[in-house]
């Protein structure tokens, strides 16, 4: 199994990280949407390491498909080919709210992205003319001027991220690979995320070897019970964050959890984030987290996501673990074999 890591936002940052992450033995790394733009950091990291670079995720709703392209299509020939674009959709309050953007009919939308960026990718590889025509999109001008022509590395693969059974469905029909949320669980995984993966599989007449699984997981590690305890925190304040969000309920449900969304939700709109805390228990960080030594980790996202995943994202949640522990998880999770 590959891993990646999860690299700095800050572009004064990025490239140090990179070689952090590489120094620990990570077969990749990625970047995330949060308080600072998904691309640029990746750019700053691409020519410190041979690591494979991932956007994990670029919130796809407010950009174009065109735009998604070119930084895509850029940062592959930059990297040398170790480029992929992964998408997500966000939540309708901050597409609406945060980015100015329309919010409807996000899994179409999503999937609709993806068919486009790649055809944007066929007509600038020379396989077929620029004549994408959907319910959200039209791309069919592209003229030499504006056209960057074959990529030496080949177009960069698309990938989406999914949590519901709808964009799950709608990944494994028409992505590269699929990025399973973080918020997850044993049983969510294999009852409903597997479930729709297939269905999105055989609708669309694909394989596995279409679209890959990249599995995430929320890591609480340490070796030592102080140590152990501020992984717990940074988790759990984490899983709070994401629980207070109605689109993540489902997976609450499946797990008894349900009762607590709406306490969370609530604090959440007030701020309370401390408090927010409190209400997420240690049953549910390790029913949604990976807890343990690095090895007792490696082991869990083995029994999670190892007949089905060929790489896994792992994030440290609010908590910095130390160097040699993380050489050691890494180390553990590429002995576990490649779905066959």
């Amino acid at each position: 199994m590959k891993v990646h890591l999860q690299g700095k936002g800050q572009p004064d940052k990025a490239a140090a990280r990179a070689r952090e992450v590489a120094e620990v033995g990570a077969d990749g790394l990625f970047s995330f949407e949060g308080p600072n733009d998904v691309f640029l950091p990746l750019v700053a990291a691409a020519g410190q390491t041979d690591l494979e670079l991932m956007t994990n995720i670029a919130v796809a709703g407010p950009r174009s498909p065109l735009h998604l392209a070119h930084a895509a299509n850029d940062l592959q020939l930059y990297s040398g080919g170790r480029f992929r674009l992964g998408l997500g959709s966000q939540t309708r309050a901050h597409i609406v709210k945060r980015y100015g953007g329309q919010w409807g009919k996000p899994a179409a939308r999503m999937s609709e992205t993806v068919r486009a960026i790649k055809a944007i990718f066929a007509a600038w590889e020379g396989t077929a003319p620029l004549d994408f025509r959907g319910e959200f999109y039209t791309h069919t001008l592209m003229t030499m001027a504006f056209d960057p022509g074959p990529n030496p590395f080949g177009a960069p693969p698309v990938l989406m991220g999914a949590l519901g059974p709808l964009m799950t469905r709608m990944a494994a029909e028409v992505a590269d690979g699929l990025l399973i949320h973080p918020l997850t669980s044993d049983r969510f995984f294999a009852e409903k995320t597997l479930s729709s993966y297939t269905d999105g599989l055989a609708r669309s007449g694909r394989t596995p070897a279409d679209c890959q699984i990249m599995a995430q997981a929320m890591v609480a590690m340490g070796r030592t019970e102080e140590d152990l305890i501020k992984a717990i925190n940074g988790v759990a304040f984490q899983i709070g964050f994401y629980g207070s969000t109605p689109a993540y309920l489902p997976v609450l449900e499946r797990e008894g959890f349900a009762d607590v969304q709406p306490a969370l939700n609530a604090l959440s709109k007030q701020g309370k984030f401390a408090e927010m805390r409190a209400l997420v228990t240690d049953d549910m960080v390790r029913t949604f987290g990976i807890v343990g030594t690095p090895e007792e980790c490696a082991d869990q996202i083995r029994k999670r996501f190892g007949d089905h995943a060929t790489d896994v994202c792992c994030y440290f949640s609010s908590y910095t673990p130390d160097n040699a522990d993380v050489a050691d998880l890494v180390a553990a999770l590429q002995q576990i074999p490649a779905p066959r």
